[in-house]
């Protein structure tokens, strides 16, 4: 009769641990040495080396292939971070975000082009623009809408005068924590954080604060910066942001809403990426303006309707000629290279004093 074999100890489970961990070294330069040949034909043929799409199909046949224990997400989020770093051997992507450091703006440019992009941070979403639009920045992310106070409007107003384009986009859970230089809510004097979390955040400042200042600023991150140069002062943001300055979280997720997402697109010029084939799950977004008569936004859904087009977003903008004019932004489902999208686009163009495609991109998870 044989004995039973005694469960491995901790110090060998450790040795395979570090075998393990040498193959998959091994393993990964092999294939950033490839990503690496990779780039130089595409530096030779002129294709653009960061493909959304391209990055999108490999974590999604990774991911349909493992086996366990390891769930989903997380083979996703190492794959992500794989490809990042192999493209940064390829060609850096240089991505301009709302700064400084710790901006959920950010959050979002990491879980879109992975922790190995260039970051270049900007006093506010005018500039991002600006960036990406002069080419200092290959890429943008800006804010564009929060489920809970609506749409970014400068962001829509920017829209309407940059050449750049969206390319996709990002929908980050956004959670506002209360930071402080001291462990405690005593005594605050002014809390401070991007006007959007300020109003996302007020049922709880009302109740908890309701004697401190709430003094608006560029972003949250900025915001975390100046309360860890006063004791007095408070902050809104990320726990990001609480480590990047060294605070403390003195309440979690203070938000009026649980569920408080906030959608972020990613933008370029049209020759630093062009539009992407169709995904199967995409979002085409437009700027119209309509002849000032009787039905005419009315007329712009008829062609939507007539070929099956839903929309799933509509707001306007003031035009600002004086004579009470609107810009129209409009989302919608489906790609521009399907038979009835293209028929419906076709004929709301015939109805439109003003008609600018924004981008056609995969609809963010």
């Amino acid at each position: 009769m044989t004995e039973p074999q005694a469960s491995p100890d901790l110090a060998s489970l450790r040795v395979q641990i570090d075998s393990i961990d040498k193959q998959l070294l091994t393993l990964l330069n092999q294939r950033a040495e490839v990503a690496e040949q990779v780039g130089e034909l595409k530096k030779r043929e002129g294709t653009p080396f960061f493909r959304p799409d391209r990055v999108a199909q490999v974590i999604e046949k990774i991911t349909r292939a493992n086996p366990g224990p390891l769930k989903g997400a997380h083979v996703a989020a190492i794959w992500r971070e794989i490809m990042s770093a192999c493209l940064a051997l390829e060609s850096p992507q240089r991505v301009a975000v709302l700064g400084p450091e710790g901006t959920f703006c950010e959050q979002a440019a990491i879980e879109y082009f992975g922790g190995a992009a260039d970051l270049m941070y900007c006093a506010n979403f005018d500039e991002v623009f600006h960036a990406t639009a002069a080419g200092s920045a290959q890429y943008g992310v800006v804010g564009v809408e929060n489920s809970n106070e609506g749409v970014v409007t400068r962001s829509l107003d920017m829209f309407l005068h940059t050449p750049c384009h969206v390319v996709g986009e990002v929908s980050l859970l956004v959670r506002h924590n209360l930071l402080r230089q001291v462990n405690h809510a005593e005594a605050i004097e002014a809390v401070l954080a991007h006007p959007q979390a300020l109003a996302q955040c007020q049922a709880w400042l009302s109740k908890h604060l309701p004697h401190a200042e709430r003094r608006p600023v560029s972003s949250n991150a900025e915001g975390a910066r100046l309360a860890a140069t006063n004791p007095a002062w408070a902050a809104l943001a990320s726990e990001r942001a609480a480590q990047q300055y060294g605070l403390h979280v003195v309440a979690h997720a203070i938000q009026d809403e649980a569920y408080n997402r906030t959608r972020f697109a990613v933008i370029c010029l049209p020759h630093t990426l062009a539009t992407a084939a169709p995904s199967g799950h995409d979002c085409t977004s437009l700027i119209i303006s309509v002849p000032n008569r009787p039905g005419a936004v009315h007329d712009l859904l008829v062609p939507l309707k007539k070929y099956g087009v839903s929309m799933t977003r509509f707001e306007s903008r003031p035009a600002r000629t004086g004579q009470w004019e609107y810009y129209f932004y409009i989302d919608i489902e489906g790609h521009p290279a399907e038979p009835n999208v293209a028929q419906a686009l076709g004929e709301l163009q015939q109805l439109c004093a003003f008609y600018k495609l924004l981008g056609t991109y995969p609809v963010a998870a």
